[in-house]
This record gives C-alpha cells, sequence and structure tokens, in this order.
C-alpha cells in the first residue's frame, strides 16, 4: 500500500507547474542523470517522453546478464502492479494534502503520517473482523457443504466420463471402418475408371480388324472402310497411356497385337499401290507404243506430210489416274506416320515408274514438235529426226552438223544476217516463223499443265505441304537424280531433309529428269532452223519463267524453265554477235555499185521482226541492249564500207545507207535509239550535202574562174563597182566568158551530171529526184550568186547570162522526165 501511494505522488509531482533544475559537474555525470530519468520513463510511463538530441547510447538500459531475467521479471511486475491514478484519485490526494500543511515540503512526515494512519485503519480492520466471528464459522460451514457436494458430482462426472470412454473407443471403430469403405469405394471407381479408359481407348471394332484384314482396296467403299479402321487403329496406338498402364501384360498384348495389325496392313497396302503402279504403267506403254509404231510408220513414208497426219502436238493427260490414286491419299499419310520405311519405299517406286513413264511420253512429244518444226517426215530425217526412237539422233552432236548437211543449197554463213541458219531467206517467211513460234509456244503450254498437276498431285498424294523454305541446291537435285532420298531415322520420322517442299522438288526433279535436255534440244533445232528463232523462243520462255515464278519462285517448274531460259538467252546473245561478227566481215564488190548494203537491209528486217515479237514482253531490256549494239556496229562498219569502196564514191554509200536506216528508225519509232536516229538523219544530211556539192562542182567552170578573179580583186581592196577598169576583167572579157556557155550547152552538161549521179545511185532506195532537186538548188544559187556579182560590180553595163533561172528549171525537169 505504501508502494503504491508513492507511486501516485511520483505521478503526481509530475503534472505539477513548478520548473525544476539539475546541476552535473561532469559528462559523466549528465549522462548518467539522463540515463537514469530515460529507464524510470520507460518503466513507470505508459505515455512516454520523447527524448530529442540525445546519444542513442544513453536510452540504452545496461542490466547484468545474471540479472537480465530477475530485473526484467520485476519490471513487468511493476508495469502489471502500476496503475494511473483516475480523476476522483486524484482529488481525494489533493484534499488530504489540503489538510496536512507539510505534505509537499516534508514527504517523509507526510508519509510516517500516512503509515500511521494506514495501522489505525489496520486495526479497526482486523477488530472488525474478530467481531463477525459467528458469521465467519457459518460461512466455513457452508463451505464445507460445498466441498461435498462438489465431490458428489466429481463422482457422477468420473462415472459418466468411463462411459463416454467406451462409447468414444465405438464411434473411432466406427469411423475407422467407415474411412476404409470409403477408401475401398474410391479405389473401385479409380480402377473402373482406368478400365473404362483403356477399353475405350484401346479397343479396336471387329469391322475395322476385317477392314484391316480384308478390305477391298480396290472399291471405293473398301478403301473408306480401311481409312477408317486405319485411323481407328492409329488412335488406339497413339493414345497417351497413364502412369503405370505400359506394365499391364494386357496392355503389352493389345500393343503387340495392334502392331502386328499395323505392319500387315501397311504391307498389304503397300503392295496393292505398287500394283496399281504397274498396271498404270503397263497401259500408258501400250498407248506409246500404238502411238511411238504410228510415228515409225509415218517417217518412213517419204512423200507424206504432218499436215496429213492425225497425230497432234498434246500431252497425255494423267489426271484419271491421280484421280484414282488420290482416292489412297489418306491411306499414304497413315502410312508416312506409322510405317514411314514402306512410304519411302512406294515413294522411290511411284518416282522411278513415273520417270520411265514421263520419259516415254515426253520424248514422242518432243518428237512430234521436232517433226512439225521441219514441215515433212523427209526434212525431219534431213535434219536427223527418226520417228521411232523418239529424239534426236546424236542430240547436240546432230543438231550441230545441221550446218554441214544442208549447205550444199543455202547461202553460206558470211552472205546475210538472215543466213546464220543455214537457210535461203525465201525459205524463211514469216508463215515459217509464226509456225514455229505457234509449236514453241504449244509446246511450252503443255509441258506447264503437266508440271503443275503432277506436283500438286505428289503434295496431295504423299501429304507434302507446299511451304515457302529454301531452294534445293545442285547438289541435292544431283543426289536425288541419282534415286537417293537421303534421310535419317529417328522413330521412323526423316530428319535430314530441310523440308517437305525440298522432297517435293526432289521428287519433280526425278520424274521430269528428262524435260531440261529435250527443251535444250528443240531449242537447239529451232536455232539451226533460224537463229532469229532465239526472239521468239526468249519471249515466249521469258514469259513462262515469269508466270511460274508468280506461283513459287522455288518450284521446279520455275527452277527448269529458268534454266532453259539461260540457255535460249545465250543463243540470243550468240545471234547478236553472229550479225555484228557478219558485218565486220562483209565483202564488197569492185566492180558494182555498192547500194545499200546487205546488213543495212537485214537489220531493218531483224528491227520489224524483234518488234512484232517483243511488243509487251518482259525481256524487253534484252532487245534494247541489242538494238545498241547492232546499230553502233552497223554505223561503224557502213563508214568502214564506205572509205573502202571504189566504184561508189564515199558521200553516195553514207548517204543511202543513212537514208534507210533513218527511215527505218522513223517507222518502227524505237524509243531506245532514238538518238542513233537522229544521228542517222545528222550523216544522211551531211553526206547528201557533201555529194551534191562535189558531183556538181563547176558547171560553168570559166565564168566560175573569172568570178573568182573578180572577188580576188575585191579582197585586195578594190571597190566593187571599180572591178570593170580592170583589164582582165572588163566588160568585154565577161561578155566573153558569158558567151560560151549558151543556154544549149547548159543543158547539155546537167544532162551528163544526171547520167553520172543515175550511175552512183542505187534503184533500191530510189533517192536520184532527192539528189537532182538538190543540186538543182545548189546551180540555182551560184547562178544567183554569179548575178549578184555582175550586177555589184558593172552596174549599168546591160550584161546578163543567156540563160535564166526559169530555164534552169525547165531543163532539169525535162532531163529528169527524159531518163
Amino acid at each position: 500500500m505504501p508502494k503504491m501511494l508513492l507511486k501516485k505522488i511520483l505521478n503526481l509531482t509530475c503534472i505539477l507547474d513548478k520548473v525544476y533544475k539539475w546541476v552535473a559537474s561532469s559528462t559523466a555525470e549528465k549522462n548518467t542523470f539522463i540515463s537514469c530519468i530515460w529507464k524510470l520513463n520507460q518503466r513507470y510511463l505508459r505515455k512516454k517522453i520523447d527524448f530529442v538530441n540525445v546519444s542513442a547510447q544513453l536510452l540504452e538500459e545496461s542490466v547484468p546478464s545474471g540479472e537480465n531475467q530477475s530485473v526484467a521479471g520485476g519490471d513487468e511486475e511493476a508495469v502489471d502492479e502500476y496503475q494511473e491514478l483516475n480523476a476522483r484519485e486524484e482529488q481525494d490526494i489533493e484534499i488530504m494534502m489540503e489538510g496536512c500543511e507539510y505534505a509537499i515540503s516534508n514527504a517523509e512526515a507526510f508519509a510516517e503520517k500516512l503509515s500511521r494512519e494506514l495501522q489505525v485503519l489496520d486495526g479497526a480492520n482486523i477488530q472488525s473482523i474478530m467481531a463477525s466471528e459467528k458469521q465467519v464459522n457459518i460461512l466455513m460451514t457452508l463451505l464445507d457443504e460445498a466441498l461435498k457436494e462438489v465431490d458428489q458430482i466429481e463422482l457422477k462426472l468420473s462415472s459418466y466420463e468411463e462411459m463416454l470412454q467406451s462409447v468414444k473407443e465405438q464411434m473411432d471403430q466406427i469411423s475407422e471402418s467407415n474411412h476404409l469403405i470409403h477408401l475401398s469405394n474410391t479405389n473401385n471407381v479409380k480402377l473402373l475408371s482406368e478400365i473404362e479408359f483403356l477399353v475405350n481407348h484401346m479397343d479396336l471394332a471387329k469391322g475395322h480388324i476385317k477392314a484391316l484384314h480384308e478390305g477391298d482396296l480396290a472399291s471405293s467403299r473398301g478403301i473408306e472402310a480401311c481409312t477408317n479402321a486405319a485411323d481407328a487403329l492409329l488412335q488406339c496406338m497413339n493414345v497417351a497411356l497413364r502412369p503405370g498402364h505400359d506394365m499391364l501384360y494386357a496392355v503389352k498384348q493389345q500393343q503387340q497385337r495392334f502392331s502386328d495389325l499395323r505392319e500387315q496392313f501397311a504391307r498389304r497396302l503397300a503392295s496393292h499401290l505398287n500394283n496399281v503402279f504397274v498396271q498404270q504403267f503397263a497401259q500408258t506403254l501400250l498407248q506409246l507404243y500404238n502411238r511411238s509404231y504410228y510415228l515409225s510408220v509415218s517417217g518412213h513414208d517419204q512423200s507424206s506430210t504432218l499436215a496429213q497426219h492425225s497425230i497432234e502436238l498434246t500431252l497425255p493427260n494423267h489426271h484419271p489416274f491421280h484421280r484414282d490414286l488420290l482416292r489412297y491419299a489418306k491411306l499414304m499419310e497413315w502410312l508416312k506416320s506409322t510405317e514411314y520405311g514402306k512410304y519411302e519405299g512406294l515413294t522411290k517406286n511411284y518416282m522411278d515408274y513415273l520417270s520411265r513413264l514421263y520419259e516415254r511420253e515426253i520424248k514422242d512429244f518432243f518428237e512430234v514438235a521436232k517433226i512439225k518444226m521441219t514441215g515433212t517426215t523427209k526434212e525431219g530425217k534431213k535434219f536427223g529426226l527418226h520417228g521411232s526412237s523418239g529424239k534426236l539422233t546424236g542430240s547436240t552432236s546432230s543438231l550441230n552438223k545441221l550446218s554441214v548437211q544442208g549447205s550444199g543449197n543455202r547461202r553460206s554463213q558470211s552472205s546475210s544476217l538472215l543466213d546464220m541458219g543455214n537457210m535461203s531467206a525465201s525459205d524463211l517467211d514469216v508463215a515459217d516463223r509464226t509456225k514455229f513460234d505457234k509449236i514453241f509456244e504449244q509446246v511450252l503450254s503443255e509441258l506447264e499443265p503437266l508440271c503443275l498437276a503432277e506436283q500438286d498431285f505428289i503434295s496431295k498424294f504423299f501429304k507434302l505441304q507446299q511451304h515457302q523454305s529454301m531452294g534445293t541446291t545442285t547438289n541435292e537435285a544431283e543426289e536425288m537424280d541419282g534415286g537417293t532420298l537421303s534421310r535419317s531415322h529417328n522413330s521412323g520420322v526423316p530428319q535430314a531433309i530441310s523440308s517437305e517442299k525440298d522432297m517435293i522438288r526432289q521428287m519433280m526433279i526425278k520424274i521430269f529428269r528428262c524435260i531440261e535436255p529435250e527443251l535444250n534440244n528443240l531449242i537447239a533445232l529451232g536455232d539451226k532452223i533460224d537463229s532469229f528463232n532465239s526472239l521468239y523462243m526468249l519471249v515466249k520462255m521469258s514469259h513462262h519463267v515469269w508466270t511460274a515464278q508468280n506461283v513459287d519462285p522455288a518450284s521446279f517448274l520455275s527452277t527448269t524453265l529458268g534454266n532453259v531460259l539461260v540457255t535460249v538467252k545465250r543463243n540470243f546473245d550468240k545471234c547478236i554477235s553472229n550479225q555484228i561478227k557478219q558485218m565486220e566481215e562483209v565483202k564488197i564488190s569492185k566492180k558494182s555499185k555498192v547500194g545499200i548494203l546487205t546488213f543495212v537491209a537485214e537489220f531493218e528486217e531483224f528491227a520489224a521482226l524483234a518488234e512484232s515479237i517483243f511488243k509487251n514482253a518482259e525481256r524487253r531490256g534484252d532487245l534494247d541492249k541489242a538494238y545498241i549494239k547492232l546499230i553502233r556496229s552497223v554505223f561503224i562498219n557502213v563508214e568502214k564500207v564506205a572509205n573502202e569502196s571504189q566504184k561508189t564514191p564515199r558521200d553516195v554509200v553514207m548517204m543511202e545507207n543513212f537514208h534507210r536506216i533513218f527511215a527505218t528508225l522513223s517507222r518502227l519509232k524505237i524509243s531506245c535509239l532514238e538518238a542513233e536516229k537522229k544521228e542517222a538523219k545528222q550523216k544522211y544530211t551531211d553526206h547528201l550535202q557533201s555529194y551534191v556539192i562535189y558531183s556538181l562542182g563547176q558547171p560553168l567552170e570559166k565564168l566560175n574562174h573569172f568570178f573568182e578573179g573578180v572577188e580576188a580583186r575585191v579582197a585586195q581592196g578594190i571597190r566593187e563597182e571599180e572591178v570593170s577598169y580592170q583589164l582582165a576583167f572588163n566588160k568585154q572579157e565577161l561578155r566573153k566568158v558569158i558567151k560560151e556557155y549558151p543556154g544549149k550547152e547548159v543543158k547539155k552538161g546537167l544532162d551528163n551530171l544526171y547520167k553520172k549521179v543515175d550511175k552512183h545511185l542505187c534503184e533500191e532506195e530510189n533517192l536520184l529526184q532527192v539528189v537532182w532537186h538538190s543540186m538543182q538548188d545548189e546551180f540555182i544559187r551560184q547562178y544567183k550568186h554569179f548575178e549578184g556579182l555582175i550586177a555589184r560590180c558593172y552596174p549599168g553595163s546591160g550584161v546578163t547570162m543567156e540563160f535564166t533561172i526559169q530555164d534552169i528549171l525547165d531543163y532539169c525537169s525535162s532531163i529528169a522526165q527524159s531518163h
């Protein structure tokens, strides 16, 4: 009680308004005081006081390690016992302290007083308790009775507890039994679920098993039943077994049964498809044999022509064969995913049969094309063709001998550009070239759908997706052509093939390995027949390559046609080079006039033909480059021939040929040759003027010499009106010279000049009248010049020429009409 009172007094002093000050003699005493205050604050005050600007080390209560527990316990007890004064208690203490004057000044005296009063109160309490002894005894008696009742209740509770204990044991047994029953039911449900899973997913219907064993693979209904059965078998084999299923004997047995069933059906399916391949191959070969026999008979008939034959330039249609095989597409997909070895075997067998089949078909097709190109079977033999063999004898080597075989009745290669195929120009008319163009276009038009249809069938039948990928390299193509499909096995799935699209291309290369050689042979034949055919082939081949690349830039068709296009472009370049070479080797006769040079006329023919062929063509740029090379060579060699000409004046050769070149370029309107057209016009004009001046010369020679002397005197400083006073150039001398040129002599001189020009010019270009008109203008110009000198140097003399300008016009007109 005094301790509690002391705490309350201390708490009261904390709220007094009086200010207290403490003085420390050293830093250690100050720190000790602050630490003591902080400890009191932490121990006795619930609302803690904040210490500001005090080191954290001083605010840590240091207690010896041995006393940590006891101090902590005492502090906890102190905190638990301490209670803050409420308002009434504070009021009572204040009243009590007001009754004692020294309560504040002498706390010890005040505490002793309070202690004495407390003892008095304790004694009064004891006396009060002793006075109530009777009531205490009664209370104790009641407590004893209550204890007895409590003992009885405890006995009953003990009996109840024993009874409940037995019940608890029984309930535990029941609970354990129920748990076992629930566990058994759960296990049974799970077991039933596993059994149902295995039965539902690994049980193959009897109908499917029968279809796999005995299904008719030749009928549509049988194929559908086998397809459904194969899919069901694949599902059963590919079911994702749960952990532990693979250890069950029944599961292993069923899996082995499925494996045997799969192998048996795969073997039966592969055998059936191989038979289908063989039957189709045999039927098509029989048809080809009949066709080849007909070709052979026709080829030995020297009098018959191809126009009389009923054989058309078409390739056999494989659509029925593809349609029949596509019924097995799903089964092939199943075979690919289950038995890749047999799938690969079928792929190789298909390629082997089809490559031989297509080889026969394509060779016969090209044989017909070659016969049609040469016109008759007799001509076909002349070019080394044999109807029964279906190919060019000696292929390229025989074609190279073509020029030797036909050189007896054709012009030599150096005679003209048009003759590079060793055939005369009369043989190579527009109809022949148009026929070749149609045949070549038909060949490409037949090959393109054939390749596309086969590629589409391969992708569908063998289930090869045509996704974008890198193209097959040349080495891969060569390996495929040798019959090797490289692959590595990992659970029956190929790994080495970069993509399925590459496999499609490899199969196409194997199947159509004869297309590119046959196309090259046909191109060589067309080039030998007429080198200008390379223009048709370049345009047609470029168009088909462009079309194929739009469909698939990396396809077999696009690659093959692209390779052949390189050959065609090479032949085209060779054609241009040969033309240039022939220009350089051209020879002219020393006894006859030159006229229009052969290569100039043939450039005109080449340009006209090329413009008609390359209209709206994709490879127009190649033609423009060829034009530039050819026209520059034409310009150079025209000038070369003009310089070497002995019979015909150089200006005439240049004038006539450049006039023809200018006319050609103006008519054809070739945009890339605009500069050359202007140059040709300029050269024609310049050489026309030069020839006129040179040929006309000085028709009034003496009169011309006279006036040259007059002009010389004027140049020396003599005034024009004073020239007549010169002895050599007086009026009398002028009249003498003029009298020597009467109109009759002038007309005779002009007539001789006309004949001379007529001998120089060729009739082909028809420039005689143009040149004659230019000479007339030049003669009139000289006449006017002489009249001007007479008027200036001999004014008022009355001296005039004995003929007029109108006379000159009449002379020239009558001379032209008379010839």
